[in-house]
Parts: C-alpha cells; sequence; structure tokens
C-alpha cells in the first residue's frame, strides 16, 4: 500500500509540473504574442514630433525636459536626439560617453518614456568613418550599446552632409558609396537586435541632392534594394528646406525606397542664417500624407523659446483627420492653428521667469525650465545642417537681475545737462514726415511721455504686438501680414519719392496727400516694431528675452533707418536733372525683389540672407552694405525708446547744449567760453546745420536728444560756400577785442576759418562727403550710433555720394576711440590738410 500510495503521489507532482510547465509555455507564448503586436503596432504607429538636429549650441536638459512636457500635453510622441554640435553626436562619434553624461542621457531618456515619448538617439559618423574597417565598425557598436544599456530602444544613423568620395580601403572593399553605408547600418541593425523603429538618413536627403533625379538615382536605388526592409529612411522633401510636401513627389520615392520615408522638416529650422527666426504655423503638408509617410519631425530653431508656436501647431496638424476629435478640428487650417497656439502663448510669455526660467510664482506650472544665454553657432553655407564659424553671444544678464541695467552713472556736466532737458516745456506737434515747418518727426519730450511713457520695468506682452512678433518672424518662404505691409509700403514710397523731392513742384496734390498718408501708415508700423523691441526687452520673462532679443533688436534698428529714410525723402531726394543726384540709377541697383524673384526659380530660403530685416535693409540705397546692419547686440540691452529723424531748425539750441557738454568733458569742466556760449556749436555743427541741413539727423529718446550726425553731400562746393557767407559771419557774430579773456573764442573762431581748408584731390576722388557724428557718453547701445550714420549715409547714397570721410585729431582720443568702436569705419592715413590728422572714411 506505501507502495502504491508513493506512486500515486509521484504522478500528481508530475501532472502538476506539467501544468505549470503548459501554463508557463502560454504565458510565454501571449507575452511574446504581445510583443509581436506591440512591436507591428509601435511600427505602424506615426511618428511625430521633434528632432534636435541643428547646428549650434545644443538644448539645455532643462529645456529638453520642458519639450517633453509640451509633448505630452500637445500629443505628440517621438524625440530624436542629434545635435550636431554634441562633440559625441557627430565630431567624436567613437568616444564613449563619460559617467557624468550618461547619468544626464539616462535621466532625459527616462523623463520621456515616462511621458509616453519614444526616445530616438542618433548617431552620426560620416564624416570620417571607414566603412570596411571592422575597428570602426566595433567602435560604433560600443557607442550603441551603451546607449541602449541606458534604456534607449530607438536609435538613427545619419550620413547627411558629408562628402560622396571613399578611402582606397573602402573602394576596394565596396562597389559604392551607398552600399558601404547600407552595409553598415544593416549590421548595425542586426546588433542591437532589430529594434522597432531605426532611422536611416542618407547622403541624398533630399531631391535636390539627388543626381540626376529622384528616379533615377543609383545612389537611392542602392539604399532601397539592399538597405532591409524594417528600416526607415529619413527625407527632407524636395528641398532642404521644402516650401511644400507633394503626394506625387513622395510617391516617387517610396517607389525608388520600396518603404514609405520618414520627413526631418526643416521649415522652422533657422540655422543658416543669423538674422532669421521663424515664428509662424506649420503648413505646407496635407495632413493626408501621412498615410504615405513613415512620420514627420520637426528640425526648428535653434532658439528654444521661439518654438511654441511651431511644435503647437504640428501637433494641432497631427491631431486633424482623426476620429476621436471635434469636427471643427478634423480639417487642419493653419491660421486657426495659429490663433489658439497665440492663445496658449500669451500665458507663457507673460510668466514672470528669470533668466534660468525659474517661476517667482509657486503655482506657475512644471513646464518652466530653463533658457540659453547665447545664440548658436550659424553658417553661410548652403545647408540648413552646416555651420562653419562661430557668431556673437547673447548678452549675459545678471540671473537674479530683474532687468538688464539701462546706462551707467553720469558726471557732473552730463547730469546737469539732462536735468536741463527734463526743464524743458514745449510741446510740438507731430507732422507730416519731411515736413520742413512745425515740430519734427516723434514730437517733444513731454508729448513723447504722455503717448506711451517711459519704457523701462517689466510689463506684459499685448497680443497684438504677439502677432506682430510673429508677423515679422514668420516662415523662411512667407512674411507675415505685418511684414508684407511693411515690405509693400516702403517699396511704394521709395519708387515714388519724385513725388515729394526736392524740384516736385508738378507733382498733383492728390498724389502728394497719398504718398504722405502711406508714409505716415510706414512710421507707424516702425514705431510699433521699436515698441516690440522695448516690450520684449523690459517684459517679465527674461528666458523670452534670452531667445528673442536679438532678432527683435536687429529688426529694431533696421526699422530706425528706414524711418529716417522715408522721413528724410519727403522733400530732401534731389531729381534727375539735378546735376549731383543719380537716384535712378541708385533705384535701379538697390534691391526692389527679393532673391528668388531674381532667380526666378524656388531656392533654398539661403538664398537671400536677413529675413525681412535684410529686405528691408536691401530696399535702402546701401543695401548692399551687409556690414553697416550686421553687428553684435550691445551687452546690456535697455528699453529705452529711441528715433531718428531729419534735422529741424527747433533742434538747434539743443544741439548746441550737447556739444558743449562734449566740449566740457574735454576740457576738464572748466567753461572758457562763458561769453559767447555757442561758439563751441558754431564750429563744431554751424557750418554744416546753416548750408547743408538736409544731411543733418537726430537721435532722440525720451529725455530728447542724445545725438546728432551731420553730413555734407559735396565738399568742394560746401568749402566754397563757407568761404563766401559762413566764415564772414562768424567775424561778424565774433570780432576780435583786447580782452584775455577772450583769448579762446578767438582760437576757437580761428579754428573755424582753418577747419575751410582744402583736401587732397586724392581723398576728395574716392570720398566726396563728409560727416560728424557727436553723441551722449551716456548712450550705452552703440549700435544706435551706428544707426544714426546709416541713416545719414543712406541720404548721402540716394542723391550721389560714393564715399565718406570724418576727419579726426589725434590728440582727440575720446571721438577716435568712439569712431572705432562703431566697427565699420576704415582708417586712412594722409595729409588732409597742413597739420597731421586721422582721417576715417568708408566707401558706400
Amino acid at each position: 500500500r506505501g507502495s502504491i500510495r508513493r506512486c500515486s503521489e509521484e504522478e500528481e507532482e508530475q501532472d502538476e509540473r506539467k501544468e505549470r510547465d503548459r501554463k508557463k509555455r502560454k504565458h510565454i507564448k501571449e507575452v511574446d504574442r504581445k510583443r509581436r503586436e506591440a512591436a507591428m503596432e509601435e511600427k505602424k504607429q506615426f511618428l511625430c514630433g521633434v528632432v534636435e538636429g541643428f547646428y549650434g549650441r545644443p538644448w539645455s536638459m532643462d529645456q529638453r525636459k520642458v519639450l517633453f512636457q509640451w509633448m505630452q500635453l500637445w500629443g505628440l510622441n517621438t524625440y530624436l536626439y542629434g545635435p550636431k554640435d554634441d562633440l559625441k553626436h557627430r565630431l567624436l562619434w567613437r568616444e564613449v560617453y563619460s559617467p557624468e553624461e550618461e547619468a544626464q542621457l539616462r535621466t532625459l531618456i527616462v523623463e520621456a518614456q515616462s511621458r509616453g515619448l519614444r526616445f530616438v538617439y542618433a548617431v552620426s559618423p560620416g564624416q570620417d568613418i571607414v566603412f570596411s574597417s571592422s575597428c570602426d565598425l566595433t567602435l560604433l557598436k560600443r557607442k550603441l550599446k551603451q546607449v541602449s544599456d541606458l534604456g534607449c530602444q530607438a536609435f538613427a544613423i545619419l550620413f547627411d552632409d558629408i562628402d560622396h568620395s571613399m578611402c582606397q580601403a573602402d573602394t576596394e572593399a565596396f562597389t559604392s558609396f551607398a552600399r558601404a553605408q547600407v552595409t553598415v547600418t544593416n549590421e548595425i541593425y542586426r546588433f542591437l537586435g532589430e529594434p522597432p523603429v531605426f532611422l536611416f538618413c542618407p547622403t541624398e536627403y533630399c531631391g535636390s541632392l539627388c543626381s540626376p533625379s529622384v528616379s533615377k538615382s543609383p545612389y537611392l536605388q542602392t539604399v532601397g534594394e539592399d538597405l532591409l526592409p524594417n528600416i526607415t529612411v529619413i527625407w527632407t522633401g524636395s528641398k532642404v528646406i521644402s516650401r511644400q510636401l507633394s503626394l506625387d513627389c513622395l510617391a516617387e520615392l517610396e517607389s525608388v525606397l520600396q518603404r514609405p520615408p520618414l520627413i526631418w522638416d526643416n521649415l522652422h529650422a533657422n540655422d543658416y542664417d543669423t538674422r532669421r527666426l521663424f515664428l509662424g504655423p506649420f503648413k505646407g503638408r496635407d495632413p493626408q500624407l501621412r498615410s504615405h509617410l513613415r512620420g514627420l519631425l520637426l528640425n526648428p530653431n535653434c532658439e528654444f523659446e521661439a518654438n511654441y508656436i511651431p511644435l503647437h501647431t504640428l501637433a494641432s496638424w497631427y491631431r486633424a483627420e482623426k476620429d476621436d476629435i471635434k469636427d471643427e478640428e478634423r480639417e487642419y487650417c493653419p491660421e486657426r492653428a495659429l490663433t489658439a497656439a497665440l492663445h496658449d502663448w500669451m500665458e507663457e510669455l507673460n510668466q514672470p521667469l528669470q533668466a534660468g526660467r525659474q517661476s517667482t510664482r509657486a503655482d506657475h506650472r512644471a513646464s518652466v525650465s530653463s533658457s540659453r544665454s547665447k545664440t548658436p553657432d550659424r553658417s553661410d553655407c548652403p545647408s540648413t545642417f552646416r555651420a562653419t564659424h562661430a557668431v556673437a553671444k547673447l548678452p549675459v544678464f545678471p540671473l537674479n537681475s530683474s532687468s538688464p541695467p539701462s546706462s551707467p552713472p553720469t558726471g557732473k556736466a552730463q547730469r546737469e545737462g539732462r536735468e536741463a532737458e527734463k526743464k524743458r516745456s514745449h510741446q510740438p506737434s507731430q507732422q507730416v514726415p519731411g515736413s520742413r515747418s512745425g515740430a519734427p518727426v516723434g514730437g517733444g519730450r513731454v508729448q513723447r511721455a504722455q503717448g506711451r511713457g517711459l519704457c523701462g520695468g517689466k510689463g506684459l506682452l499685448s497680443e497684438a504686438q504677439v502677432r506682430l512678433l510673429v508677423g515679422l518672424h514668420y516662415l523662411p518662404h512667407e512674411h507675415g501680414p505685418s511684414a508684407q505691409k511693411l515690405l509693400q509700403d516702403l517699396t511704394w514710397l521709395k519708387s515714388n519719392c519724385h513725388l515729394v523731392g526736392a524740384n516736385s513742384k508738378k507733382a498733383q496734390p492728390q498724389k502728394v496727400d497719398e504718398w504722405r498718408g502711406r508714409a505716415s501708415s510706414f512710421l507707424s508700423l516702425c514705431e510699433d516694431i521699436a515698441q516690440l523691441h522695448c516690450s520684449v526687452v523690459g517684459g517679465a520673462n527674461r528666458a523670452v528675452l534670452y531667445d528673442l532679443y536679438p532678432y527683435v533688436w536687429d529688426l529694431r534698428n533696421t526699422a530706425l533707418v528706414a524711418k529716417a529714410f522715408i522721413c528724410w525723402l519727403d522733400g530732401r531726394v534731389l531729381s534727375d536733372s539735378s546735376s549731383l543726384a543719380t537716384w535712378r540709377n541708385c533705384f535701379h541697383w538697390c534691391g526692389k525683389t527679393t532673391g528668388a524673384d531674381l532667380l526666378g526659380v524656388d531656392p533654398e530660403p539661403w538664398v537671400f540672407k536677413g529675413g525681412v530685416s535684410g529686405e528691408v535693409q536691401m530696399l535702402l540705397p546701401i543695401g548692399s552694405s551687409s556690414e553697416l546692419f550686421t553687428h553684435p547686440p550691445p551687452l546690456f540691452p535697455t528699453s529705452r525708446l529711441y528715433n531718428i529723424r531729419p534735422y529741424h531748425s527747433k533742434d538747434k539750441v539743443e544741439l548746441y547744449r550737447m556739444v558743449r557738454q562734449l566740449h566740457l568733458r574735454t576740457q576738464g569742466g572748466q567753461e572758457s567760453t562763458m561769453a559767447h556760449p555757442d561758439v563751441i556749436g558754431d564750429r563744431c555743427l554751424g557750418p554744416c546745420l546753416a548750408l547743408s541741413p538736409e544731411y543733418s539727423f537726430i537721435l532722440e529718446d525720451e529725455l530728447g536728444i542724445c545725438g546728432c550726425v551731420l553730413g555734407i553731400v559735396d565738399v568742394r562746393s560746401f568749402a566754397k560756400r563757407c568761404q563766401a557767407s559762413w566764415i564772414p559771419a562768424m567775424r561778424d557774430k565774433y570780432p576780435p577785442k583786447g580782452n584775455s579773456s577772450h583769448s579762446n573764442t578767438q582760437n576757437l573762431v580761428q579754428l573755424m576759418e582753418e577747419d575751410q581748408g582744402e583736401y587732397p584731390d586724392s581723398l576728395l576722388y574716392h570720398f566726396p562727403s563728409q560727416l560728424r557724428l557727436d553723441a551722449l557718453p551716456e548712450l550705452v547701445d552703440v549700435s544706435v550710433s551706428r544707426t544714426l550714420l546709416t541713416a545719414l549715409l543712406t541720404a548721402l547714397k540716394a542723391n550721389g555720394s560714393q564715399g565718406v570721410f570724418c576727419e579726426v585729431q589725434p590728440t582727440d582720443h575720446q571721438r577716435l576711440e568712439f569712431l572705432t568702436k562703431l566697427g565699420f569705419l576704415e582708417i586712412l592715413r594722409g595729409e588732409a590738410r597742413s597739420r597731421e590728422g586721422v582721417v576715417l572714411g568708408r566707401l558706400l
């Protein structure tokens, strides 16, 4: 009986083991089935999100975390890590990450996965990899294995922006460049266990790079035939930066690659132009294209804060055509998506965030993080992926400062002068631009203060200002409404300036009124741009300031020149009958159209540099002098409003006071001309203001006049007029006296006569015009002085000048240093007259 009992128990245990094994096998099969289904579903899922693939300073870890929060909130699902200037992504791809870098990367991968995002790690070994080298292949596997061990489950290998040539060893090992890339890619794909998401970026990654065409490219044909079928190919469209994606082009590509591509979309990429930013909506891609794509990843602006609208509208595009959304959202409309994004961005823009994107409110959303304090490196070469040199960095504000400092303390003489300005009470009315009677454009101090007040401190950006900001920095192939109006009005006003020219007595009054009406509208828009700059600099969100400041600052300066130019055109431009004027010739060579129009094709956006600022620049007579418009922003920007306008006779008192202050500074604060306080102004400014007022420009801020620049279009004729009228008038005004107290005055009068000495023909042949610039020392933003000079050069060029010089004595170190800081003047040393001097000049 005992033996029977033991056999029975053994049979029961054996049955239980079989049952457990059966359940275990069933469980394993179920898990494997679910894994395969999940993998299939993952392969079928449309990948939509962001690729950090630009050249320049990569985003910070905190910025990426904010990005993941945005993506989760808006329903995007994929992030590709591939910043070109991460050394271990591209240049030093063979090197593994350090323990500290590993920890950061692991944190980023976990953060993305915790928010339901697919983290794709990309590596770019194509610059120097030897495809036939087992050592290089081993190093590449080691690098990707390290990232895989950190939890990454999706990968990309990129061969973009590299030379097609191969080394001798690769030429002997592979039949073609494409075959070498495909062999390595297939090997890496198998080594990583054939992950569901594995991307391959070919060297021919857009239609314009294919030789001879997409359908006939041997390179793409090899990729389509030999690349393993579950590897997805990256594509940017017909261009590196495609205006639109068409179904026909995608169908042609799909037939060659034998698989649907993934779009690496450079629509909002701006790493190819330091003066362009793209805040417009995602457009030019029909949502129905998704059925022909594996996915779409947007490579956006280098500036993190600039990408709110692009990514918000991309998410709206991705949600369109889905079954579980509202009817009004099923059809994607870029304008409607932009309005929705603007509404949400307004709250983000007006958050009181410091430069480190730290909230000062306890209840602020978690979707705030740090922001960069520098602009990325950019490139002048024709690719949105290529950069070869650095540009100026953004200013670094004190992290704990509520706003950047506006100006340093001033000395006693400057304080007294500014206080004297504050006591002025005249309020002249604003008139039509260029008017020769009444108040200067912009009005007096009190009127301007009443109109808008000092633009300092922190405030909120209005919706109208944000729409203006977006309209001025829209898309690479399309300007927003405000930018279109700015360019259209400037083009029309310049083309029809003969209606209000100096010799336009036959112009019809209604035509003149039309010109001045459009000029008033144009000036108003320029004022709005200046106010926008002021609001961004003085706004509460310092994180946004860091990223947007260089662009609003650049456009502000360009608008100041354009505004001054339009004011000057009214009654000052010479007609073609004048012996000096060459306006008609100047008009032919200065810009009337964009680079795309001139070429007659649909080029890449980098063909025409500068965006709206660049096009406004090219519409000015000195538009080709790019060095006048491209210079680094000031270290400490100020929210102070500036205005540049033509001189008016009522400005003479203020200008004389200003140069007297500057003279006192050089004399150590000792006043030696009290008997004749105007003698300094008469010597420095008098001849130009009396005989050449049409080439005088005023710089003013909320406190009044703070600088001026005076010009002479033809020095030879001007010197003759001075000898005939100005010098005799000065002799009568300051007659010689025996009192020694007036000796300094007599010395200045003598210098007035010497100032009109003859210049050598060799100088005047190249530089027929002359200028003088003065500005108060507390003017911190040197760029405004450069802009003031540019306004004068524009006027001189419009009336026929080909060059300008500015004479400075070697002993006048302060003026020499100031002009040298402007950065665009050449130093020419020569004998301008009997006494030694330094002549600064620049060809227009």
